[in-house]
């Protein structure tokens, strides 16, 4: 968990865009009695929003869109490591080790 003010910091952005990064769902913090609970992971993903906007140009309907993609790999790279583990259990055990041909 993080500090909003060290949040700030980490991420290089203020407080009025925090605001509108969640309220656009760019963010998701964990929402806790009325509070903000912002994580490194959410620091890491507002510095690459915001080089995104000022390093690269994009504008906030590309922002949308790469943020979108970059959450369907994530969830494809968790799917295939998931795929991957299942295959590893049903082989029989003199194959284990072995690489698929």
């Amino acid at each position: 968990m993080i500090e909003i003010d060290e949040f700030l910091a980490q991420s290089g952005i203020d407080r009025r865009l925090l605001e509108d990064w969640i309220e656009r769902e760019w963010l998701l913090p964990e929402r806790k009695a009325k509070r903000v609970i912002l994580s490194d992971i959410d620091a890491a993903r507002a510095r690459f929003i915001r080089d995104l906007k000022s390093d690269l140009g994009v504008n906030d309907e590309g922002v949308d869109i790469v943020l979108h993609l970059v959450d369907q790999l994530h969830g494809l790279r968790g799917a295939v490591t998931h795929i991957r583990t299942e295959i590893r259990i049903a082989r029989p055990p003199r194959l284990r080790g072995r690489k698929p041909r």
